[in-house]
């Protein structure tokens, strides 16, 4: 059963049609695709570098039935709009062994084609400033002028492998145009070099700032001039980058995107380097965990008045609504909403993406995985509703705030 109130609500992720303008191939197995977002939803797609969307789309399953699929990526460029109001967003999506959606696309995705995509999303952005927040304040607000942007200079390094390299090739080209005393560290660890996305476009930056951008190719599957380029980045190899190619005590800010082992690696090592956490920034697509599966809705829940239940209440888009929860089914709190609420906000379902983020108003929960909110979030008050399950006899949270 659900109640409905009506309050006021700030903008929340929600899905739009928009038409696919163009197809690029990056790799044999990667694509760029950009969507052309019309004058009407520019302001819902405003984005900061690093951020990311949501593609809905159906397919069939292995019975031939359309089955929904929903999948999070990274947006690879940075912001910009046009004169008549219009705007683009680009992703790139890599085909994953066994993955459905990215197969798909490579295989098939075309120009004029039609998705639902999410308005933007995500915390992978940088920090650096006064307050925060001063460089993407303003790429906000010179979206085709990223030289004229007023960041305060810095020292920034990521870590990036596969098609992790996605929100971080946005991050540096907003960083070092927006001050030029900006220096950035780039570690990018593929394969092979046919495996290397945006490499044309790495090398265009590196001849645009040769002094200020630092591009270190790591290949586990191909023999480079230095050994130390060669390989598997593991903690040893790690140790070496961050002794010799990399200064690492004079980094403002780190940036971390790729598989769960490697970016859980590098954050272990900085830690034990001194680096406070503040100031390491990281994404993941996916926990790489078998024990963590990902989902694309909400799994059915027998309902017995006989049972003893949690009684979740949540407020979205500005209404608000409450199911019951059977204690013996231990479901989530995204699972119990989506069974009265098919449009709950999220992504992956497995604590990744941070697109069903909501504030605990009352009541208690366990969070079974984080991999998305920061610490300042969780002091907060907000969880990952995918993770979250009542400890409480209620439990109100707000989607909206």
């Amino acid at each position: 059963m659900t109640t409905e109130t009506q309050t006021a609500s700030r903008r929340r992720a929600s899905f739009h049609n928009l038409t696919v303008a163009e197809v690029r191939r990056l790799t044999d197995d990667a694509i760029e695709v950009t969507f052309g977002v019309p004058a009407e939803l520019a302001g819902q797609y405003d984005y900061l570098p690093g951020q990311y969307v949501a593609l809905r789309t159906s397919l069939p399953d292995d019975n031939g039935e359309p089955h929904e699929v929903r999948r999070s990526y990274s947006i690879c460029a940075e912001p910009r709009s046009f004169e008549d109001g219009s705007s683009e967003i680009r992703v790139a999506i890599k085909k994953d062994l066994g993955g459905i959606f990215s197969t798909w696309a490579n295989a098939e995705l075309k120009a004029g084609d039609v998705l639902d995509v999410m308005s933007p999303q995500g915390a992978f952005i940088s920090r650096h400033g006064k307050d925060g927040s001063s460089v993407q304040h303003n790429v906000m607000n010179s979206m085709n002028h990223p030289e004229e942007l007023a960041g305060e200079p810095g020292s920034f390094v990521a870590i990036a492998a596969g098609s992790g390299i996605t929100p971080v090739i946005a991050i540096a080209r907003t960083l070092l145009a927006a001050n030029p005393e900006t220096k950035f560290d780039l570690v990018y660890a593929n394969k092979a070099a046919m495996d290397v996305m945006f490499l044309e476009e790495l090398a265009d930056l590196k001849d645009k700032y040769p002094s200020r951008l630092a591009l270190h190719h790591v290949l586990s599957r191909e023999q480079r001039i230095a050994p130390l380029m060669t390989g598997r980045i593991d903690s040893e190899k790690l140790q070496s980058l961050l002794s010799s190619a990399i200064h690492a005590e004079d980094v403002d800010e780190w940036f971390l995107c790729g598989p769960f082992e490697l970016v859980q690696l590098c954050r272990d090592t900085l830690a034990a380097r001194g680096v406070e956490p503040e100031h390491v920034r990281f994404e993941l697509f996916t926990t790489g965990r078998p024990d963590r599966p990902e989902g694309n809705a909400g799994r059915p829940v027998v309902e017995d008045e006989s049972q003893d239940t949690f009684k979740i209440t949540f407020t979205l888009d500005g209404l608000t609504g409450d199911v019951a929860s059977p204690t013996h089914a231990r479901e989530s709190i995204l699972n119990a909403a989506l069974r009265v609420r098919p449009d709950v906000p999220f992504a992956c379902a497995g604590g990744v993406c941070g697109t069903c983020r909501a504030k605990l108003i009352t009541g208690t929960v366990t969070m079974d995985e984080n991999y998305a909110l920061e610490q300042d979030e969780l002091d907060k008050g907000y969880v990952l509703t995918c993770q979250s399950h009542p400890t409480s006899e209620e439990v109100t949270v707000d989607f909206d705030v």
